[in-house]
């Protein structure tokens, strides 16, 4: 799996969670089912930005990225409900016409993993 971190803007710059350890961190989490129409981030620009533009090669990344995905895997929320991994996921959900999809929760936000940071500074 490729190395991925869920961004966050922070008081400076942006703030960082590597994604294995929020794995690790929610493993012993009950598992809920969560309606793709209460992810509020699903109707915002989630993906780009302007560092990343939506070009049709990005777009076409994403694209395989949610071909690929496993669902058997939740997606993890943070405590006030926004995606902290999983969006590829609710994606192939909504193309598959599902109307929600396992998740898990935390209940208390953990401490970032980089703090201030910009994207590109991190290990990859």
């Amino acid at each position: 799996m490729r190395k991925q971190y869920h961004f966050w803007p922070g008081k400076q710059r942006l703030d960082a969670w590597d994604v294995d350890r929020l794995i690790l961190l929610s493993a012993g989490f009950t598992v809920e089912d969560v309606k793709l129409e209460d992810i509020y981030e699903i109707d915002v620009n989630y993906w780009f930005d302007e560092t990343a533009k939506p070009t049709v090669r990005k777009v076409v990344e994403h694209a395989k990225l949610i071909g690929d995905v496993d669902m058997t895997y939740p997606i993890i929320l943070g405590p006030d409900n926004r995606v902290m991994d999983g969006m590829h996921r609710i994606a192939r959900a909504m193309l598959d016409n599902l109307p929600s999809i396992k998740a898990v929760r935390f209940t208390e936000l953990p401490k970032p993993d980089y703090q201030g940071c910009n994207p590109s500074e991190l290990p990859y």
